[in-house]
């Protein structure tokens, strides 16, 4: 199935989980999507596979990275209706205190959209947004709209 096909599904039933299974690593995380209205968040459900450090146990650094990522490049699909997938172009993390077992959720901050880079600022949360557990900067490729229409 197209991202396109994928997308506009998504868009009509609210039902993102055939876009989060287009994406291995966050099909493998479990994400889920959460769109209710303009509100955008995305949640990662406790799953022992998560622990990194099993003495604590804190969830895995990578793991909430790659959330994060998955997350803005997520968000960017459906805050700009588009059909292609923007590429990544760095994303840096902000580790704030440790991830507990249990759920973790996402927001996302667009901080500047331009033609052919957005730059996003994501806040990992468990308990309240208010405490964030980690916060990640991506900024991420766009194919301008000339392009998008094309076939390769």
């Amino acid at each position: 199935m197209k991202l396109t096909d994928v997308m506009t599904s998504a868009r009509a039933s609210g039902d993102w989980t055939a876009l989060v299974n287009l994406v291995p690593y966050a099909r493998f995380l479990g994400m889920g999507i959460d769109v209710n209205g303009d509100q955008f968040r995305t949640s990662l459900p406790f799953d022992r596979k998560l622990i990194g450090n099993p003495v604590l146990p804190a969830l895995h650094g990578g793991a909430i990275g790659g959330f994060l990522e998955c997350t803005g490049m997520f968000y960017l699909l459906w805050h700009m209706d588009s059909s292609d997938q923007p590429k990544t172009i760095n994303f840096n993390f902000d580790f704030l205190r440790s991830g507990k077992p249990e759920d973790v959720h996402a927001d996302v901050f667009m901080v500047k959209l331009g033609q052919r880079v957005a730059h996003v600022r994501v806040e990992a949360w468990q308990s309240s947004p208010d405490k964030p557990i980690a916060i990640g900067h991506g900024n991420f490729l766009l194919k301008p709209a000339a392009e998008s229409g094309a076939s390769a």
